[in-house]
């Protein structure tokens, strides 16, 4: 693995891990009044569009976070449909 990979990596592991704090407030809240929907949904197609991008290229890193971020978003998604 080249050194630009690696730094891709901890790109990724950075910007993906700050999505949890706001997800385990929301689900250990149960409140996401202050999340917006759109902003939600919009975020999700692009994280699938750079997941598909990521795949195409074969970038691991890029991979790796979209997956995650998108299964994040997911949650945040279905606590927002729950918890208005």
């Amino acid at each position: 693995m080249d050194t630009i990979e690696i730094i891709g990596l901890v790109a990724a592991t950075l910007t993906t891990s700050a999505f949890i704090p706001q997800v385990y407030r929301a689900w250990r809240h149960k409140s996401t009044r202050d999340i917006s929907l759109t902003m939600y949904l919009a975020f999700f197609i692009g994280t699938m569009l750079w997941l598909y991008y990521g795949y195409v290229h074969g970038s691991l890193a890029i991979i790796l976070a979209n997956g995650v971020t998108g299964l994040l978003v997911i949650v945040m998604l279905v606590l927002k449909l729950k918890h208005k």
